[in-house]
């Protein structure tokens, strides 16, 4: 992925490292729970021909610090104080996309009255997206090493992956290893057990798109829905055919639905 890097204070002084590419309104993108900025990679381009796109690289990721003890709301900080970055150089508010976990970043930070103009939510976890019992069988495979198969329970059990799809993932080559990654998985699998979705809805005031793929897990449909109804100024794109991972899969149809909410075109028939 090309462009130009940087590192931004995050919540508590935790370094941010961002990815700045293109030309154009400026666009804050938040990767999810399995991945790092590079995660944009399928859509980088496409993007960049529109916005001045920036990715970010969540706290344990990458490019970024870390802080002890682990709280998901010093991750609404630090996305917070990258879109406040991003509106001081642009002079207003700013876009921002949200995947997975980092959708729910996304709302937190909007929650906290972060300098957003429109907030594009992909089907933001809660907690019934890592059951407890789920959470702590995931950790334990983590806390024994065996990574590999946390991360196959985390694709196939909670995000709906066939066993095609993760056989098709272990042989893609990828612009990063996911497997240090995982050892982040489980304080967020936790960290889920503790989020109100609606009631973080209830201080966003921008206008929201919430992306559903039609195939994606039964959580997302539900989550979507009671977020849906929450927020004051909602709408709801489904993606068919598609499931949770459809930035990978079809990220034309994404950055399509990504161009006609953020420049205000009609909603899709």
């Amino acid at each position: 992925m090309d462009g130009t890097r940087g590192q931004i204070p995050g919540s508590g002084g935790v370094s941010i490292g961002v990815l700045t590419a293109g030309t154009g309104p400026d666009l804050l993108l938040i990767h999810g729970g399995a991945g790092q900025l590079e995660s944009w990679q399928p859509m980088w381009d496409m993007l960049a021909r529109r916005w001045r796109v920036t990715a970010m690289d969540r706290r344990g990721r990458a490019t970024s610090g870390d802080a002890e003890p682990y709280a998901i709301s010093s991750e609404f900080g630090d996305v917070a104080a990258v879109a406040a970055r991003l509106a001081e150089r642009a002079g207003g508010p700013v876009d921002v996309f949200g995947h997975s976990y980092g959708a729910t970043c996304a709302l937190g930070a909007a929650s906290l009255g972060a300098p957003l103009r429109r907030l594009v939510l992909y089907e933001p976890p809660g907690p019934a997206a890592a059951p407890p019992e789920w959470a702590e069988r995931m950790a334990a495979f983590v806390d024994r090493g065996q990574v590999g198969r946390a991360m196959v329970s985390f694709l196939s059990e909670r995000i709906g992956l066939t066993d095609a799809r993760i056989d098709e993932l272990k042989r893609a080559p990828r612009a990063y290893d996911v497997l240090p990654i995982v050892r982040t998985l489980p304080r967020e699998a936790r960290a889920l057990a503790g989020v109100d979705l609606p009631g973080l809805a209830g201080g966003v005031t921008c206008p929201v798109l919430l992306l559903l793929g039609t195939d994606s897990p039964a959580w997302a449909h539900d989550l979507t829905a009671a977020l849906a109804a929450a927020l004051p100024r909602a709408e709801v794109a489904a993606l068919a055919g598609q499931g949770h991972d459809a930035v990978d899969t079809a990220p034309d149809l994404v950055a399509a639905e990504l161009g006609r909410f953020l420049t205000g075109g009609p909603p899709a028939g």
